[in-house]
């Protein structure tokens, strides 16, 4: 058994009686269950069907569509990325923006992002663009330029709730996974350290970086049965662990992530990733 979640953003709720019929009688559904009004449905199906095409016709509505079996939704782990994920920005690109250099590595993010450069080289080609920028950088750029995405801290306070641990899994830094962690209430954080000496950043990283097979080790680490588990990320570092976990889901992705994930929430936040787990809006917990 198999179910048709439909979720939007929730600041914009689109998802009316008739969107949901339309695809539940094309798909041969079972009855709609409402879990937010305009925001969130649901119906079962007895067999998976290829979300592609209907992917395409609700994304002008602003409606995402997923398929989940409908056994074994709620997960015990929630593993996540950090960057353009529970924030809404990448931090790196943030330091580089305060040292002059924003354009030329925000270049660098993307296309690492997009799965098109490998991951550690760009690391370390934009870590050492930061040389000999001060250490105090970083808490300015927290304190003005971080923001969080919208539905994290929901996301987080609700899993919690119901018995689930919830690690932030960054190829980023220490020094904001632990503050954006404790903001959330992330159990734990992994990630990358930055070298610092007198005062400055060095340009070097702590090795071994923190990549792709890192959050892929992590998940199998953290989780007594990835099955249990549920990913989240946006860019191709995070393909590997979306695969592997029982609930991967690619959030506002690349288009090659988002190609490749079998989840995708192109219009909602994240609390879709509690919808998908089939939760009612009724069950959230304030952070």
């Amino acid at each position: 058994m198999f179910t048709t979640v439909l979720t939007c953003d929730p600041e914009r709720p689109v998802l009316d009686e008739a969107i949901c019929t339309a695809l539940r009688n094309a798909w041969g559904g079972g009855d709609i269950r409402w879990l937010a009004g305009g925001a969130a449905a649901e119906f079962d199906m007895p067999d998976r069907r290829d979300v592609a095409a209907a992917r395409d016709g609700s994304r002008v509505l602003g409606v995402d569509v997923n398929v989940v079996p409908t056994g074994g939704r709620r997960k015990r782990l929630l593993l996540a990325d950090m960057d353009s994920t529970m924030i809404q920005q990448e931090c790196i690109d943030e330091l580089a923006a305060e040292a002059g250099l924003g354009d030329r590595v925000a270049a660098i993010t993307a296309r690492a992002m997009n799965g098109e450069i490998g991951f550690e080289g760009a690391l370390r080609e934009r870590v050492g663009l930061l040389a000999g920028l001060p250490v105090d950088v970083i808490y300015r750029v927290i304190r003005d330029r971080i923001t969080f995405m919208p539905g994290g801290a929901t996301l987080v306070a609700t899993m919690k709730a119901h018995g689930a641990t919830a690690v932030l899994v960054s190829g980023g830094f220490t020094a904001f996974t632990a503050h954006v962690a404790a903001t959330l209430g992330f159990d734990h954080h992994r990630a990358n350290t930055l070298a610092v000496r007198d005062g400055h950043l060095t340009g070097e990283v702590g090795e071994p970086i923190l990549g792709q097979d890192a959050k892929v080790a992590a998940l199998h680490d953290l989780a007594e049965d990835a099955m249990d588990a549920l990913a989240v990320g946006d860019g191709a570092n995070d393909l590997g662990m979306l695969r592997a976990a029982g609930m991967g889901v690619a959030l506002h992705a690349k288009p090659a992530v988002r190609a490749k994930a079998d989840l995708v929430v192109d219009h909602g936040d994240l609390t879709a990733l509690l919808y998908l787990q089939g939760y009612r809006q009724a069950e959230f917990r304030a952070p």
